[in-house]
């Protein structure tokens, strides 16, 4: 039987009120430990509130409604809750839980439609920026690599997700409206790994925020240790 939306309490739905949810609090928990049970990086609430912040910072740099900036933002936060039930397809069991928790919590079906559509969209086998809001989440989350995601603390036991992750020292990602440019600036530190295992484990990912930023009218640029990258 599906759950019923709140009818007491009009207040709109916030990213703020999506985060304090316990559910979604327990879905992204069990997620993460999913993940490091299978070797992946975090994927816990610091990647949740960063894609969350990108997505919602891209669409306001490019001129769009703040509500649709924030429905960004509240796709990715709860863009990886389906690792809590199976890391195969979990963009569309991120997506069906997605539907579940705004719907509890009040939100417009025009609204959480869209949500969910961008969830559902986010991952390199089977995504496509198909809105504005697939698109922010698409580069939010493929631009997430930092040192700080890495779970091992031994660096004889790093794979090559690892190794790419500890290397990178800096991940930051600029809009120029005026430009219509989205740019993805990285400082990676070589001694730690190559260049080119960056574009081993990342390129269908990078191809992926290319046609992202299109959707948004935007190139993307990449700019690698002050290089940028054609």
């Amino acid at each position: 039987m599906a759950p019923k939306a709140n009818q007491l309490d009009p207040q709109r739905v916030t990213l703020d009120r999506v985060r304090k949810d316990d559910e979604v609090q327990a879905l992204i928990k069990k997620a993460d430990e999913n993940l490091a049970q299978l070797g992946y990086t975090e994927h816990g609430p610091r990647h949740a509130s960063l894609v969350a912040s990108i997505a919602e910072n891209i669409l306001l740099r490019l001129g769009r409604p703040r509500r649709e900036a924030e429905l960004a933002a509240i796709a990715g936060y709860l863009h990886d809750m389906g690792n809590g039930i199976s890391r195969l397809d979990h963009g569309i069991a991120a997506a069906l839980l997605t539907r579940d928790v705004l719907y509890r919590l009040g939100m417009p079906v025009s609204e959480y439609v869209e949500v969910m559509c961008a969830v559902g969209n986010h991952e390199e086998e089977y995504g496509e920026a198909v809105s504005n809001l697939a698109a922010a989440l698409i580069i939010g989350d493929k631009s997430d690599v930092h040192r700080s995601r890495v779970r091992a603390i031994d660096p004889a036991t790093y794979d090559i997700h690892d190794r790419v992750n500890s290397a990178a020292t800096k991940s930051f990602v600029t809009v120029d409206a005026k430009a219509e440019t989205i740019t993805l600036e990285l400082e990676i530190d070589t001694s730690i790994s190559p260049m080119m295992e960056y574009f081993e484990i990342f390129l269908s990912r990078m191809v992926m925020c290319r046609r992202a930023a299109r959707y948004l009218g935007c190139s993307f640029n990449l700019v690698v240790n002050g290089t940028r990258l054609e």
